[in-house]
């Protein structure tokens, strides 16, 4: 006689269990060779078990098998079930012969074996280790992407025999990544054998599945020996798949196996790590997908989630090659999927029906839980509702309570929030805390490494389904969970400190916290919040986000605070607080409104009340500009003439450095070139780069703005290389910075500079930054500006008549907004375009229209410059001789003034161009020589390679007037 594989049908063989005999062909049981009296429906039932024993028959195989031509209820299976039990004695004395998997089936778990008659018996296929060749076979490989790195690694791992886990979140693709090492191998002439624990939910069969799989049979009650008895001599290597729903009981079978079988190689997936005795884990991390703003759309192609995506979508359909558009979706659908494989093919397979687009659309909160996938998929798999379903299954009680209320978190999340926020009398903070180490073992809560260390986040199809079983705890306990959530985050920002480069790193702490704090405003001023939280966390929140320049959320946070603001609050620091920011972002996004000005001057009042120096200084600076940018110079000047009071009166460097950067762009504006650049230094003088964080506090670097108004007065001076050097160092600084306000203040002036000196590329690409930067932020008067320096760009490059329109626009849009600052500048240059377009009569109206708003708001640095337009205007219209002259003189004796040798070198060459045309050759020369001597620096500009040009044409007129 002799025993066969579990896979041969027991028809024609006689099978041995315990004491009972089954005679299949008789229909017979005996007990001691003793006939058992057993009802038909029970020996079915037992011989279909008895043929896989170890396996797990589902409940419709067995119905099925028993009653295949008759509708039968899942009760009558128990009921039949539970008579077999009792005919075997299942129970009694130890005796065990059926296990039940709660929800799946039932196992027959006993030691089979089998006896048939010598010349009947089946011939078996030896391989190594004696295993029988057919059985544990790998499942079918399919193409893998984004995983080389993963395979080569564990391949690299499994070159001796060792116990290797691949850890990781389910959906992540860990039993691909499995299955191509295992084929790998087999490519190389190994063993391997495959074993799925999924549908194994008793523990204790889980000896019996890896049997099964290897074609041992096992007769007696320790299975594990018998297979180690059978793998001692063995080389070949286990996949086991799926190890987290009964990891303790393969930890320690598989533990065994590897101490007692040294050929013996195993790689095992799991949610979590089996923690054996010298296992090894890699943690297989999502697919690589685009950040946000991450790339142009043809490199969004190279990233592995996108190239999944894609595939999987033209495997289902017809897809075409992806738009533009498409991939922007697309690459949005694999971000917020968080780069996990399986959701990711779930998303893919409705592309087929509904398209890209509205796939993007419909993949809302919820992320479609229940889309479902390849009919060939394990049932777990088959949707996300599945897989999480099958994780929540294997949770204690604590650990899906923190689970669910981990479900308030909106992104990265500490153990000290944790502990603050789970905390309540239903489980203490200790707890929480070793509750979320155990959830992230088990792959439910990421580790996420991008942030600090000891920081976790739930991935969005996880927290989308934590929410769903939170709600399921009642409102009570969610607005509970919520009120904590909000206070903690209060409690956290409010510890922020507003100046100081520890504020700074504070503040780049918490970068990754803005899904938490809108989270948290969110629900404090929805109806179930608190006013008591939301005004202090609009007003702490203000910080954070002014620190990063999100002035269009800071605006509405800040609105629905002061639209609630009541006693206690009023003519407090909160109050304060809110009146500063709001007048500011309101300002940088919605123009010079009379409700900014308002809310500055509010906030003044109260700093001035509560006697707060350095907060009058703060707010002083803000009415600076926004007075400035209204186009009113003189009051912009006396803001800084009171800011440099203030500044006095604090006696400390940065108050004295912020103040007179106040007063010295005030003068440069005015035209005060000198007084401008003896301000500026001072300012510079008091202020080092090394604390540029701590003027963010202003709502906009100061020194920065310093550096570039430096910059723009030694330009006007006449120092060109001088003028470069400070627009470097203040683009570098700003950059440096990383604060988009600051860098398009810095890139605004920048501009002017660069016009003036004819650098026409680098225009081109500090105007592609700062449009950029622009739009970024939704800065709506910077938007507008990007425009109309693009018109400039249009009149240097000889477009004049497609640059009236731009620029006409540009103004049109900065009007609107009251946005006054650089109305001039564009002026400037339009009159220069209608000029170039033959329009002389709308040159003139528009150049005296300019001069008088600059006569009229004290904005004289550019008089010089629009007078001289003036003049060339009013020589094409045929203005005589002397009014020509006499207007370009008052623009030559204006701009030696105000100490603006660039202005007046303008002037003079065109003065001299007018005495060469009449033949007045040696006034001309005297004239540019005087000019060329003024200027040590700056020889290669656009204005001084002119006047050189122009030096060297009269001086052959004079000498051929001469001859």
């Amino acid at each position: 006689m002799g025993t066969i594989s579990d896979d041969v049908q027991v028809e024609g063989a006689e099978v041995v269990f315990g004491p009972f005999r089954l005679l299949p062909v008789e229909r017979r049981l005996l007990r001691d060779g003793q006939p058992v009296d057993i009802g038909g429906r029970a020996l079915d039932l037992l011989v279909a078990l008895v043929e896989r024993p170890g396996r797990v028959l589902t409940k419709r195989d067995i119905i099925r098998r028993v009653w295949p031509d008759v509708v039968v209820e899942e009760g009558s299976l128990r009921f039949h079930m539970t008579s077999l039990r009792k005919i075997l004695g299942d129970g009694e004395a130890g005796a065990r012969y059926i296990a039940t998997q709660v929800g799946v089936g039932y196992a027959f778990v006993a030691p089979v074996q089998r006896v048939f008659a010598e010349a009947s018996m089946p011939l078996a296929t030896p391989v190594h280790g004696g295993l029988v060749a057919g059985a544990g076979r790998l499942p079918r490989r399919a193409r893998l992407i984004g995983r080389a790195n993963d395979v080569a690694r564990v391949l690299d791992r499994l070159g001796t025999s060792v116990l290797y886990t691949i850890a990781g979140a389910g959906g992540v693709g860990k039993t691909s990544v499995a299955v191509e090492v295992g084929h790998r191998l087999v490519d190389e002439g190994r063993t391997v054998r495959f074993v799925d624990l999924a549908q194994v939910e008793d523990p204790a069969l889980v000896p019996f599945a890896l049997a099964s799989a290897l074609e041992i049979p096992v007769q007696t009650d320790d299975p594990v020996s018998v297979l180690i008895a059978h793998l001692r001599a063995s080389t070949l290597l286990i996949v086991v798949d799926n190890c987290e729903h009964v990891v303790d009981a393969a930890s320690v079978t598989l533990e065994r196996i590897r101490s007692s079988a040294p050929g013996v190689g195993i790689l095992a997936t799991s949610r979590e790590p089996l923690r054996a005795t010298d296992e090894h884990v890699h943690w297989l991390d999502p697919l690589a997908f685009p950040a946000e703003g991450d790339g142009v759309p043809d490199d969004l192609l190279a990233f592995p989630a996108m190239e999944l995506f894609i595939e999987r979508a033209r495997a289902g359909s017809a897809m075409p090659e992806p738009s533009v558009d498409d991939r922007r979706l697309i690459a949005d659908i694999c971000r917020r999927l968080d780069g996990m494989a399986l959701p990711i093919e779930l998303a893919a397979l409705r592309v087929g029906t509904h398209g890209v687009a509205a796939t993007h659309a419909m993949l809302g909160e919820r992320f479609s839980l229940g889309w479902s996938g390849r009919r060939t998929a394990a049932p777990r798999q088959q949707t996300l509702r599945a897989t999480l379903d099958w994780s929540y299954e294997l949770l204690s009680t604590a650990e899906r309570l923190a689970f669910d209320r981990l479900s308030v978190f909106v992104g990265p999340f500490s153990f000290d929030a944790t502990a603050h926020v789970l905390a309540d009398t239903r489980m203490d903070a200790d707890t929480a805390i070793a509750t979320l180490d155990a959830l992230a073992a088990k792959g439910l809560v990421a580790v996420d490494r991008g942030v600090a260390a000891g920081s976790f986040r739930l991935l969005e199809m996880t927290r989308a389904y934590a929410r769903e079983r939170m709600a399921r705890h009642g409102d009570a306990e969610v607005r509970a969970l919520q009120r904590r959530h909000a206070a903690y985050f209060l409690r956290v920002l409010d510890s922020l400190g507003e100046t100081g480069e520890e504020a700074v790193r504070e503040s780049l702490r918490l970068s990754c916290q803005f899904g938490n704090v809108r989270s948290a405003l969110e629900w404090s001023f929805g109806p179930q919040g608190e006013s008591a939280i939301a005004i202090p966390l609009a007003t702490v929140s203000s910080r954070l986000f002014l620190r990063f320049s999100f002035m269009a959320e800071c605006r509405t946070w800040c609105e629905r605070a002061l639209n609630l603001l009541g006693m206690p609050y009023v003519g407090t620091a909160v109050e304060f607080e809110l009146q500063a920011a709001l007048g500011l972002v309101r300002m940088f996004t919605l123009g010079n409104t009379d409700a900014t000005g308002v809310a500055l001057r509010r906030a003044l009042e109260i700093a001035q009340a509560l006697d707060r120096p350095w907060d009058q200084l703060r707010i002083l600076g803000r009415l600076q500009i926004y007075e400035e940018r209204l186009g009113d110079f003189a009051a912009s000047l006396a803001w800084a003439e009171l800011a440099t009071e203030v500044g006095r009166a604090i006696d400390e460097p940065e108050a004295i450095a912020v103040a007179a950067s106040l007063a010295g762009v005030s003068q440069h504006l005015l035209g005060d070139q000198a007084a401008a650049r003896r301000s500026l230094e001072l300012s510079l003088r008091y202020s080092l780069p090394s604390e540029l964080s701590r003027t963010i506090h202003y709502g906009f670097d100061h020194r920065n703005r310093s550096c570039i108004a430096l910059a723009r007065t030694l330009w006007l001076q006449g120092h060109a290389d001088q003028a470069r050097h400070w627009v470097h160092r203040a683009l570098r600084e700003a950059v440096a910075l990383d604060h988009p306000v600051t860098h398009c203040i810095a890139l605004i002036w920048t501009l002017s500079v660069h016009i003036w000196t004819g650098e026409i590329d680098r225009v081109k690409e500090a105007l592609s930054t700062f449009s950029v930067a622009a739009n970024a932020n939704i800065f709506r008067p910077y938007i507008a500006a990007a425009d109309g320096f693009q018109g400039i760009v249009q009149v240097l490059g000889g477009c004049s008549g497609r640059a009236v329109d731009t620029i006409r626009d540009s103004l049109a849009r900065l009007k609107a907004m009251r946005y006054e600052l650089l109305t001039t500048t564009f002026e400037i240059a339009l009159t220069e375009a209608l000029l170039s377009s033959d329009r002389p009569l709308e040159a003139h109206e528009l150049v005296e229209a300019s001069i008088a708003h600059c006569e009229r708001t004290g904005e004289a640095f550019a008089l010089p410059e629009l007078l001289r337009l003036k003049a060339a205007v009013s020589r094409r219209l045929g203005a005589s001789d002397s009014t020509f002259e006499e207007t370009l003189q008052r623009a030559l004796d204006l701009a030696t003034t105000q100490s603006a040798s660039a202005w007046a070198l303008r002037c003079a060459m065109d003065l001299a161009r007018h005495w060469r045309s009449t033949s007045r050759h040696v006034e001309a020369d005297a004239l540019l020589v005087s000019c060329r001597d003024a200027f040590v620096e700056g020889a290669d500009t656009r204005d001084l390679r002119e006047l050189d040009a122009l030096m060297v044409d009269v001086g052959a007129g004079q000498q051929q007037g001469d001859a």
